[in-house]
């Protein structure tokens, strides 16, 4: 399948060049010219990488970075007229991946976007070999089948823990209902999708802080479930 690219820029002759080039590279782009726009395009499309620009009217592209950082491990890469070492610091402790000061040649664009995919696909494949997870206080063992938060264990049923370890070994996967039954209950369960909903929700009671607003088990609308923070 097509990596998905969603290009964010609010100079339309800039979007429409890179979205050309990228197309004719084979890539499927999306494109936004705000951040909202371009937040509601990444939950609707499983999104392989972004390209952002930091000087977007409305919501800046640097805030931006912090929400998609905050849901998802997708690669980012920032595009930006701003060239001060400061800017690009601030950029990378956001959670960039790369950045490119315009003007910049699509040739260079299309090479960046090649590593930072081919890094990410190479941190994906460690990631599933790993017998351990942490992120501050909440700690998965998944050759224990162990799960604490905050140093005190967490009881999970073993359907809410087949879930919890598919989701975090595949941070950028997007799972489907009926995926997530085949993981947690059996390719011969014949009960309602809807029961995947049931395990998440008591997952989320859980392991996150709010479970209204949750940081690690994200629903993806009209497609199912993903996991939303980086690994340590």
């Amino acid at each position: 399948m097509a990596a998905k690219i969603l290009a964010v820029d609010d100079e339309p002759k800039i979007l429409e060049a890179v979205s050309d080039f990228l197309t004719s590279k084979g890539f499927e782009v999306f494109a936004a010219q705000s951040g909202q726009e371009a937040l509601e395009i990444f939950d609707k499309r499983r999104i392989s990488l972004v390209l952002l620009d930091l000087m977007l009217e409305g919501m800046t592209g640097e805030e931006v970075c912090s929400r998609l950082r905050k849901k998802s491990r997708v690669p980012i890469i920032v595009i930006s007229a701003k060239s001060d070492e400061s800017d690009l610091v601030k950029s990378f402790s956001l959670g960039a991946d790369d950045y490119i000061v315009k003007p910049f040649s699509l040739k260079e664009l299309h090479a960046r976007i090649a590593a930072v995919l081919r890094r990410s696909a190479k941190d994906l494949v460690s990631l599933e070999s790993k017998s351990s997870w942490k992120d501050g206080d909440l700690v998965v063992d998944f050759d224990r089948a162990e799960v604490s938060k905050g140093g005190e264990p967490v009881s999970l049923t073993q359907s809410e823990l087949k879930i919890l370890a598919a989701l975090i070994r595949r941070p950028a996967k997007v799972f489907s209902r009926e995926e997530l039954i085949s993981i947690a209950l059996g390719d011969d369960f014949d009960g309602s999708e809807r029961n995947v909903d049931t395990h998440v929700k008591n997952l989320r009671k859980k392991i996150e802080d709010d479970p209204r607003n949750p940081s690690y088990v994200l629903t993806v609308h009209g497609l199912g479930y993903k996991f939303g923070c980086a690994e340590s």
